[in-house]
């Protein structure tokens, strides 16, 4: 069976259970993507294989994998990816919150930049964090934050909500050195300060559009503050002046959000550093690079700041049943966020079985369109299908690469920007993030459409015309 028509038919399977029959998201996904497995051809699991560069056993042992195995398998790789940040992320959250250390975070914050100001320093302080940090890593990290301001102007909460969105979500695949763009990048044989700034520049460009979507999507549509499974909208009550003294100091309350992108950031770089010196590289440059590859894996450095922010909570609270009750509670609450963005992961993973990049691909070469329309193009039909923002990338770059290579009238720095535009567009169900901004952001669906996916569409369309006009404007430079 095409892949397209598979695609078609999972897709209706999940917006009819879950618009229609009302069933919980988790059972909906898992039903489409075992009726996307069903449709699935073992030959088209093995072009899919083949065009992933595995193995030849690799490669037969997917093919003769089980269809429960197949996707206790998909399922699996996504949790192992996410479930531990998922659950260190919702204790940072909740003792940030119990603590009163976002509390003293957010009145820094206030006073700074001014409330006026707020949903700007949201929005480029996520772009920051989100250029060597992953935009979920990001998100785990601000959303507690974005809920004690919220419950101080509930009418700004979806505008705030938004622009820590808009602020990591371009950054995740314009700027190395996170996977998509660096991928797409060495591919090319395009310098990574070239694609660092380009990715900088068209970034900018998509945000500052991000940022006026969401000043009229606040305006447009009410999105109440709701309680979340980790926190409940009466815990985030307004402080007396005893309670504002006896908040924890705001070196300590930043620790652990500020500390587990500095581990992160220093792995990225310590590496990138050892690789370019390659055999003259100083003892203290391998020492640091050995140092912050152990520390600075993302489920390591989170379990460094939960253990900070556990100590915090305990400060404060100095009871035991309270604080294992305050636990219990964000560890049950990171379950259920992990069970559905699982449950995402695994029907995204069957929809790429089918062979739809391939099939993307074919379709993209009997067409005769501009290049850097086409790659854009690509990258969001591939996107659109299976829900993965890096494959989408690598799919594209593996149909658009060899027309890469011919003479140019532009630096092919540009196509690798249309191709990480086109990555963003159109993220829904498919999509584990999607799930996860739901979430813990407590919004329905069809609330997290309007507010995350026609916001990637907006940004990530907006970047495409970004590229095309530098790509006349500044061609080489």
């Amino acid at each position: 069976m095409d892949p397209l028509l598979i695609i078609l038919i999972g897709t209706a399977t999940v917006l009819f259970c879950i618009i229609r029959l009302k069933l919980h998201a988790a059972i909906s996904l898992l039903l489409a993507a075992l009726i996307t497995a069903l449709l699935t051809s073992p030959e088209q699991i093995a072009l899919f294989a083949d065009s992933q560069g595995m193995g030849e056993n690799q490669a037969n042992s997917l093919v003769n994998m089980s269809l429960g195995k197949r996707l206790a398998t998909a399922f699996g790789n996504t949790s192992g990816k996410i479930g531990i940040l998922i659950a260190l992320a919702s204790i940072i959250g909740t003792a940030l919150m119990r603590s009163g250390g976002a509390e003293r975070i957010i009145r820094s914050l206030l006073s700074l930049f001014g409330k006026k100001r707020t949903s700007i320093a949201l929005l480029t302080g996520s772009f920051t964090l989100a250029i060597p940090v992953f935009f979920d890593t990001v998100f785990y990290l601000m959303i507690p934050l974005v809920k004690s301001i919220g419950v101080r102007n509930p009418k700004q909460f979806s505008l705030y909500l938004m622009t820590i969105i808009a602020g990591g979500v371009m950054a995740h695949s314009l700027i190395p050195p996170t996977p998509g763009p660096l991928f797409v990048a060495e591919e090319m044989g395009i310098d990574l300060g070239a694609m660092i700034i380009g990715g900088l520049v068209v970034g900018l460009v998509t945000i500052i559009s991000g940022y006026f979507y969401a000043l009229w999507a606040n305006k447009k549509w009410d999105l109440p503050m709701r309680d979340t499974p980790d926190i409940s909208i009466n815990d985030l009550k307004q402080f007396s002046a005893k309670e504002v003294a006896e908040l924890p100091s705001l070196w300590l309350s930043l620790l652990p959000v500020v500390l587990p992108i500095i581990l992160i950031t220093g792995n990225t770089f310590s590496q990138m550093a050892l690789e370019s010196t390659g055999e003259s590289a100083s003892i203290f440059q391998v020492r640091s690079a050995q140092f912050f590859a152990a520390v600075g894996d993302a489920n390591i450095a989170l379990m460094i700041s939960t253990l900070i922010v556990m100590y915090l909570l305990w400060v404060r609270l100095k009871n035991v049943e309270t604080f294992k009750k305050f636990i219990f509670e964000a560890l049950s609450s990171a379950g259920m966020i992990i069970l559905i963005t699982s449950c995402g992961g695994a029907f995204g993973q069957m929809l790429q079985q089918t062979g739809i990049g391939i099939r993307v691909g074919e379709m993209a070469a009997n067409y005769q369109m501009a290049i850097l329309p086409l790659a854009f193009f690509i990258s969001a039909g591939v996107r659109t299908a299976q829900g993965s923002a890096t494959v989408a990338m690598v799919t594209a770059i593996g149909v658009i690469g060899g027309m890469a290579q011919a003479d140019l009238a532009f630096h092919p720095v540009y196509i690798a920007l249309a191709i990480g535009c086109g990555s963003k567009v159109f993220a829904w169900m498919n999509d584990s993030a999607f799930w996860i901004i739901t979430k813990m952001s407590g919004m329905e669906e069809k609330e997290t459409i309007r507010h995350f996916s026609l916001l990637l569409l907006v940004m990530g369309f907006s970047g495409l015309l970004a590229v095309m006009v530098l790509s006349k404007l500044a061609p080489f430079v």
